[in-house]
């Protein structure tokens, strides 16, 4: 039995030897700004065009849908309406339900719940730490009917309309077995690619791997705009409608204002996608700096009891958005000692988020059974992750 202060303090020894002298209090995830984003953004100043339309706009669609390996970039306000409008544009509409994992951030199942729609909770995988393909597989089997060529729970009968993966911290989930479960009961797989800005799986991008994903330029992510999502797709009328809906619906015109459908105003500024220009030419360099990061902190864990280091699925490529360290079922019960002595010793760590099952706001929402998401959750601490910190470790 390993004595939880025992075990925390030779976590934090381990972080200690990685890190070296960071410096003060460690965050968990800090923007840099490296390249020509003051110049970039003065630019945009400068022009006079710092509102909802400009150039920028137009590059950071451009640039970003070339970097995550599709045809078509649609910024957004910000991570959780690019989801929204995802969904909506692939079909998704009140009363149906949108099949998500439970150990993922809120915003996955607010994404659904705004469109009048209900997440439906479905379990996930230790190996990637997203929803599992055969737990999916296995509920579909319970539930799934089909009535007039639509997919319906049975338990319910409403219909089933698209499943969302959310690629944990990084680590790509397994979307081909996850394609062929959609496949099998035609559902349209949307991407929740929020964390995954330069993954890959089997060389193909993560944002890439579904019908139409949506991704995060919040600043403690992997790039960022200050605030800021986008929609990408390879799918031209999705993108097409993307941008209609989020452009508060308005027929192009000269000047005339018609509105053809309630929209919403969800565009990106021109400022923001300045910088966010300027950030994406970082991308190679900044995920590499994650990486060697990741491999320090992997090697640091490996022989220290109680515990691992995650570790990238073979066949995938991770950006390690978060370093994530995985308790023994046997230490679980020491993650809040680990947190304790962690932030107390300078070296901010969070736990993972609470199962979204188990919120008050979604708890009584239809769901699989979730033994592997139950367990992770008291597992799973996340570690200061800034690209920057790469430095230390070199």
């Amino acid at each position: 039995m390993i004595c939880p202060d025992t075990l925390a303090n030779g976590i934090k020894s381990r972080i200690s030897d990685v890190l070296g002298d960071a410096g003060g209090f460690v965050p968990l995830h800090e923007p840099e700004f490296l390249g020509d984003e003051e110049a970039l953004v003065a630019d945009c100043i400068r022009s006079g065009w710092v509102s909802s339309v400009g150039e920028y706009v137009d590059r950071f669609e451009s640039e970003l849908a070339n970097a995550c390996g599709v045809a078509h970039g649609v910024a957004a306000v910000n991570g959780t309406a690019a989801l929204e409008v995802a969904l909506r544009v692939a079909g998704v509409g009140a009363g149906d339900e949108v099949l998500i994992p439970s150990l993922t951030f809120v915003a996955t199942a607010n994404a659904a719940h705004h469109l009048g729609a209900i997440p439906h909770f479905v379990d996930v995988e230790e190996s990637t730490l997203g929803l599992a393909p055969h737990a999916l597989r296995k509920h579909l089997e319970q539930i799934a009917e089909r009535r007039s060529g639509v997919t319906i729970n049975g338990r319910t009968g409403r219909r089933l309309a698209a499943v969302v993966p959310m690629h944990a911290f990084g680590h790509p989930v397994d979307m081909d077995e996850l394609g062929a479960v959609a496949r099998e009961f035609e559902l349209v797989v949307v991407e929740d690619a929020a964390e995954a800005l330069g993954s890959a799986l089997g060389g193909r991008p993560c944002g890439s791997l579904g019908r139409i994903a949506a991704l995060s330029f919040n600043g403690n992510k992997i790039l960022t705009t200050g605030g800021g999502g986008a929609i990408v797709t390879n799918d031209p009328d999705l993108a097409a409608r993307a941008k209609h809906l989020t452009t508060t619906a308005k027929v192009p015109h000269a000047w005339a204002f018609h509105h053809d459908e309630i929209g919403y105003n969800y565009r990106m500024p021109n400022l923001n996608a300045a910088l966010g220009v300027a950030q994406l030419a970082q991308l190679g360099s900044r995920v590499a700096q994650k990486r060697a990061l990741a491999e320090r902190y992997l090697a640091a864990f490996a022989d220290l009891d109680g515990i691992s280091g995650f570790a990238e699925r073979e066949g995938t490529r991770s950006n390690y958005w978060l370093n994530t360290i995985l308790l023994e079922p046997e230490t679980a019960d020491a993650r809040d000692t680990v947190l304790r002595v962690l932030n107390d010793g300078g070296f901010m760590a969070r736990p993972v988020w609470e199962p979204l099952h188990t919120l008050d706001i979604y708890c009584e929402c239809p769901s699989a059974a979730l033994p592997v998401t139950k367990s992770l959750a008291s597992r799973i601490i996340n570690v200061p992750s800034s690209a920057k910190l790469a430095g230390k470790a070199l």
